[in-house]
């Protein structure tokens, strides 16, 4: 008897099986969080790292304009980050303590986004000793990309200017100098609107494994 049942009605119970299973993933896809990444502005980043003249700011934040100089003596302004996703940091190449560290982990990021449209860019917090001849000579030690990361140097103002009005990664309390400034271990990660999207310990490799991944994310939002 029911071997008769089943095989009489076996085509719709197949059919109503794989309807059910198509419109509970249906609903498992709809009800399930959207994970996005927050847009972060100068008033949710301690004060320390961000220029008083800007620490009210709440929204609209994004990466100022600038023109500086590459490993390969060549201008690089914001426009070679237009409708780009990329990775910045500061660093200076003759830094003993963490620079090294986080050189070896913005290459294993330029290693982990070898097939995707990721950009990368270091600068330099000490520009008078970062010559274009030194950081050539840096990228090469350090395996750098040069048709994917930018290694940069300028005149300090623009720079100190960009870490602590743009990407809210510098302390000012250096040697005293005008434009002194400490840099931070902090990797940010900038989306294609120039806003930032998020901070990251550039020493910490379980923190790069999280950039990857917000990395990812973002990709997918502009694939919507």
């Amino acid at each position: 008897m029911y071997k008769k049942f089943f095989k009489r009605y076996s085509p719709l119970i197949i059919i109503m099986t794989s309807l059910s299973i198509i419109v509970l993933t249906s609903f498992y896809y709809i009800l399930k969080p959207k994970v996005t990444l927050p847009i972060f502005s100068p008033n949710m980043v301690s004060s320390e790292l961000v220029e008083d003249s800007i620490h009210h700011v709440k929204k609209y934040h994004k990466i100022s304009n600038f023109s500086l100089t590459n490993q390969n003596g060549e201008t690089v302004t914001e426009e070679n980050y237009n409708n780009k996703i990329y990775v910045a940091d500061f660093f200076f190449t003759t830094c003993p303590s963490i620079c090294p560290i986080m050189t070896e982990n913005m290459f294993y990021i330029q290693e982990k986004t070898i097939n995707k449209d990721i950009l990368l860019v270091s600068y330099s917090v000490t520009p008078e000793i970062d010559s274009v001849a030194q950081l050539k000579k840096y990228a090469i030690e350090k395996g750098v990309d040069d048709s994917r990361w930018n290694l940069l140097t300028g005149e300090k103002k623009d720079i100190y200017e960009l870490a602590r009005k743009s990407y809210l990664v510098a302390k000012n309390n250096g040697d005293g100098g005008k434009y002194d400034m400490i840099h931070t271990e902090n990797f940010v990660l900038i989306d294609k609107e120039k806003r930032i999207r998020g901070f990251y310990d550039g020493t910490n490799k379980e923190e790069m494994d999280k950039l990857l991944n917000d990395i990812q994310i973002l990709e997918k939002s502009y694939k919507i």
